[in-house]
């Protein structure tokens, strides 16, 4: 989601979201109810706030005709597993002093062959159990260290995103085409990490994947220099390579982070939509993300669910057994970290650029709707709060204190602040106070 021009939330890309996750409403959840007895994993230990590492002989930027440009710039006009036990290790585990995760960078030492567990045959004559939304009963606590949430911005068009900022001082900001807000965010809350975005003219997997990237980074450069307080740069939005395509891609954001480091700039690599990639796809990424690591680059991906944020969670990906504290849409980061990254040494930092409510997820109950505001009613009758608003915010902290304990997380931003056409149903206008309370009350 979030680009404008001509990017309806990349509908087409996300036909087969959910081939690990929606799909499994059905059948889906029948396999997820068998997989259940393969066995749950302990929940992660909790571990502190990361620091990030500086990034290693990433050249000195180098001096633009364009450098004289303004610094600014805008464009034209039913669960598988009992998820409630999770929860309540969500509750009472706590942070210990010493990390026991903490961003890894490359050491040519060769990454170890991953063995996928052997897929299980769904009991197709099983009964599918009604979908009924999981509740949890979490108050805000300081005791899981700052509250790592923060929002994308669409447009800076709206006062109370500045103010949002200036009280909550967030973990992380990101925005998209429209930037030159972020100098100020930078201003009055120098630790927040930020996360910029350009619109892409293409996002075909053409040509040689180095020279489609050096033309990608050559249409935008001019923007990444006018716009100096961009801490990470993103590339395409939401791809979904699979495995035809992902090696392709993978190359070309090789590419594009060697360029951007060339300028002294860093990159946010991977940008992939909610529930995808599959396990097997990510594999044919890491290459990528070490090179990312190389330059001191990040990985970004986004995170939805509807009718609420806990949808799936607890559910499996295709040959794998569920686990408690992964889902196929929200946390399922968790998988690709587990199975594959922290195996091989190579836990990059994270942030989730878009996160929260979407109901384009197909096959899901609930009520028709796309943003947040679309489903305040029917949160109401499943008792989360009595009000839609609070039923939200309440979904954002369960979230939240999910991310806090993953150390390689910078944060995620919220979709969205600045909302205009399509995306006035994901507005955050109304609850950006609320917002700017709640991360204030984790401190």
């Amino acid at each position: 989601m979030g680009g404008l021009l001509g990017e309806w939330y990349d509908r087409g890309m996300r036909g087969r979201l959910f081939a690990s996750g929606c799909w499994r409403f059905g059948v889906g959840l029948i396999w997820a109810l068998v997989l259940a007895g393969c066995g749950a994993e302990t929940a992660v230990s909790p571990i502190a706030v990361p620091t990030l590492a500086a990034a290693a002989g990433v050249p000195t930027a180098v001096a633009s005709p364009e450098a004289n440009l303004p610094a600014t710039f805008t464009p034209p006009p039913d669960t598988a597993v009992d998820p409630n036990a999770n929860f309540n290790q969500m509750a009472t585990l706590r942070p210990t002093a010493t990390p026991s995760i903490v961003p890894t960078y490359p050491t040519g030492t060769p990454r170890p062959t991953r063995t996928p567990t052997p897929s299980v045959t769904p009991d197709v004559t099983a009964t599918p159990t009604r979908y009924v939304s999981v509740i949890p009963n979490l108050p805000p606590s300081n005791e899981l260290g700052p509250s790592k949430l923060g929002i994308h911005v669409v447009r800076n068009n709206d006062p109370a995103i500045m103010e949002f900022v200036r009280r909550s001082q967030p973990a992380v900001m990101k925005g998209v085409d429209d930037l030159g807000f972020l100098e100020e965010v930078k201003a009055v809350s120098p630790r927040t990490i930020t996360i910029g975005r350009l619109s892409a003219r293409d996002q075909s997997y053409a040509g040689v994947p180095e020279e489609t990237a050096r033309d990608f980074v050559a249409y935008q450069l001019d923007q990444y220099l006018a716009n100096p307080y961009v801490d990470y740069w993103e590339g395409w939005n939401e791809p979904d390579p699979n495995m035809e395509n992902m090696a392709w891609y993978a190359r070309f954001e090789q590419e594009r982070v060697r360029l951007l480091a060339s300028y002294g700039l860093k990159a946010a690599v991977g940008g992939f939509a909610t529930g995808v990639p599959e396990l097997d796809e990510f594999e044919l990424f890491v290459p990528a993300i070490e090179t990312a690591a190389e330059y001191g680059g990040i990985l970004s991906l986004h995170e939805y669910a509807a009718p609420d944020m806990t949808y799936l969670y607890g559910d499996p990906l295709p040959g794998y057994p569920a686990y408690p504290d992964r889902g196929s849409l929200t946390f399922r980061y968790r998988w690709y970290y587990r199975e594959i990254l922290e195996p091989a040494n190579l836990v990059i930092p994270l942030v989730i650029s878009e996160a929260g409510i979407d109901g384009i997820i197909g096959g899901r109950p609930g009520p028709d709707g796309l943003g947040w505001a679309d489903f305040k009613a029917y949160w109401v009758q499943q008792g989360w709060a009595a009000t839609g608003e609070e039923a939200f915010i309440k979904q954002l902290n369960w979230y939240d204190n999910g991310v806090r304990l993953d150390g390689y997380v910078i944060g995620f931003t919220v979709f969205t602040a600045g909302a205009i056409g399509q995306w006035e149903a994901y507005s955050l206008h109304e609850i950006l106070p609320q917002l700017a309370d709640y991360v204030v009350s984790q401190r």
